[in-house]
């Protein structure tokens, strides 16, 4: 068994027994099946005579395979079904246990396409293995029965079975690597169409809906061209499997009408060798379907499996010692960075180098620098997203390698720049992150940013839908800070939580902003000056290192870069009140 075949049966070990009864039910269903021509010969040789149990046979015969058959066609419908679902919660499982960095370096469309169209191949592949060994049985047992009815004629069917036979093993791998590239089509198709979707905007506004979309079109194309290919392969093989069938059977009947009339074979028999003939035909179009899609479904597994290369998240510390003080030390910081360099693939430059950074445990800390200086890089190594290369990060005094994930990520609570909004209503965005908030609580927040009056016109309120172009920018802003602040974390991360509202919201917000950073910690990226202005304390970073550290008034007195900085967000700050005006 090759390694690509184990990768398939590895879906399928886990439905061992339904799959041993579906290929019992099958035997049945084939020694119903080949138990006819015999009692059909019977039938004929009881021609004068009583014919109530040859008929009453032949009748139960039918009925009992049909039985069976149904109960095997359920049987293997379920098992398929059932297959396709542990392939898809394997791989859905595995997409949200993935490491940021690993699960965004690959498009999003294709490992949606590996969710659901790679995983519906495996619908008929999960009975193939089944199929196969049915259809070969059958076919031996045919071959066996029909020998002894006549050796020659056997000798005839032998020799058209084996020339088939031999054509399809030849051409049976060809028609697996087309179907392998279709897939790998169909999987770039999605990531470019998604990609385009995503920024659609852009696409319009740069008039360039013809080319993205030629572009797409091409790749369509291009999975066309290969499924036609394989199309066009498994048409070959069966158009031999059908013709060899339909000539061996002239063959035989003519061979079979030569000895009949000579006396070397009787009527009946030749009429049972026959049927067994025409019967030949289902294993062999059984056996050349199941070959057919255990090629597609082979190839759909192997890409599944390639999912498995993508790297989780390790799981928590089997046993995390406990904070050494009941009570945190308030002068302590909460979270503190100690000569941290990180990078985020082993070929590239680091993105940090050697970073120390105290988070005090109240008050606001703002992160300014050119594009590239390593703000976005220190809230990933904060929220674990990615892990430092070197160095060590403490929360509470105790170092993140000794809490999981997910106990890192209860105390801190974070805004995306993207601000993106996830599927479902207004209140499910708000629990998002709480999901045992009570209505009061849910308020509240949406007071503290300025939505409640929004919310309370809308007709269904918190339980209006939410889609991408329901909400503003900065309405979706405000809905990702009110999750954020639902409870009071213990580190607030902002990517600048006020980038796209307008002049009066951003002072609420940022009056917002204030509170939380008197009960706790709050750290921005800062895109806008009056975040600057309002920092308690002001991380100047330049690639990758933290280059000063101040109020705004120390460092607009000490440091160069620092002055281009502001002057460059004092300038932004003005062309956006005089370009778009109380916009949100």
């Amino acid at each position: 068994m090759g390694p690509r075949i184990r990768t398939l049966v590895s879906f399928l070990t886990p439905h061992t027994p339904t799959l041993v009864v579906g290929l019992l039910l099958g035997l049945l269903a084939n020694a119903a099946g080949l138990a006819t021509p015999m009692v059909t010969k019977w039938v004929l040789d009881s021609l004068g005579g009583s014919m109530a149990w040859p008929l009453t046979a032949l009748v139960a015969l039918v009925v009992v395979g049909a039985g069976i058959s149904l109960r095997q066609w359920i049987l293997m419908g379920t098992l398929a079904e059932r297959v396709i679902l542990d392939a898809r919660v394997s791989i859905i499982r595995r997409y949200f246990a993935a490491t940021v960095g690993d699960l965004t370096r690959r498009p999003s469309g294709e490992l949606v396409t590996r969710a659901t169209s790679d995983t519906g191949l495996l619908r008929e592949a999960s009975s193939s293995i089944v199929g196969i060994v049915n259809s070969s049985l059958a076919m031996l047992a045919t071959l066996v029965l029909m020998g002894v009815l006549d050796l020659v004629l056997l000798g005839c069917t032998l020799a058209a079975v084996v020339i088939v036979g031999a054509i399809m093993a030849a051409l049976m791998p060809t028609i697996a690597k087309a179907q392998e590239a279709a897939q790998e089509s169909v999987g770039r198709l999605g990531g470019t169409l998604d990609g385009a979707l995503r920024a659609i905007r852009t696409v319009k506004a740069s008039r360039a809906e013809a080319r993205q979309s030629e572009r797409i079109v091409a790749d369509a194309r291009e999975s066309a061209e290969y499924s036609i290919r394989a199309a066009r392969r498994t048409a070959v093989v069966w158009t031999i499997a059908w013709s060899g069938i339909q000539l061996s059977v002239i063959a035989i009947l003519g061979i079979g009408a030569w000895r009949a009339e000579r006396g070397l074979l009787e009527i009946s028999s030749l009429i049972a060798f026959l049927l067994y003939a025409f019967q030949l035909m289902g294993p062999i179009t059984e056996l050349t379907q199941n070959v057919t899609a255990l090629q597609a479904g082979v190839a759909a597994a192997a890409r599944i499996r390639q999912i498995e290369a993508i790297e989780v998240e390790p799981a928590p510390p089997a046993a995390a010692p406990a904070p050494a003080a009941a009570q945190p030390d308030p002068a302590a910081p909460i979270l503190a960075i100690r000569g941290v360099t990180a990078r985020y693939t082993p070929d590239t430059p680091p993105a940090v180098r050697d970073v120390d950074l105290d988070i005090p445990r109240r008050g606001h800390t703002a992160l300014v620098g050119p594009s590239g200086a390593g703000k976005t890089t220190l809230f990933s190594l904060m929220l674990r997203f990615l892990e430092p290369e070197s160095g060590e990060l403490f929360l509470d005094g105790r170092p993140y390698r000794t809490y999981g994930h997910g106990e890192v990520r209860a105390r801190l609570a974070y805004v995306e720049q993207e601000t993106p909004i996830v599927p479902g209503t207004i209140r499910d965005n708000l629990l998002f992150t709480h999901p045992d908030a009570t209505e009061e609580e849910l308020r509240a927040v949406l007071a503290a940013v300025r939505l409640d009056g929004k919310v309370d016109a809308l007709d269904q309120g918190l339980d209006t839908p939410l889609t991408s172009s329901a909400v503003s920018g900065g309405e979706r802003q405000r809905i990702a800070l009110a999750r954020a602040i639902l409870r009071t974390p213990d580190v607030l991360l902002l990517d600048e939580a006020t980038a796209q509202v307008d002049g009066l919201t951003e002072a609420a917000l940022q009056e917002c902003v204030r509170e939380r950073a008197a009960a706790g910690a709050v750290v921005t990226i800062a895109h806008r000056l009056s975040t600057v202005l309002d920092a308690d304390t002001i991380v100047v970073l330049e690639e990758g290192r933290v280059r000063a550290k101040g109020t705004h008034a120390e460092l607009l007195a000490t440091d160069d870069l620092y002055r281009r900085l502001v002057e460059a967000l004092r300038i932004a700050g003005q062309a956006e009140q005089d370009l778009v005006p109380g916009a949100v």
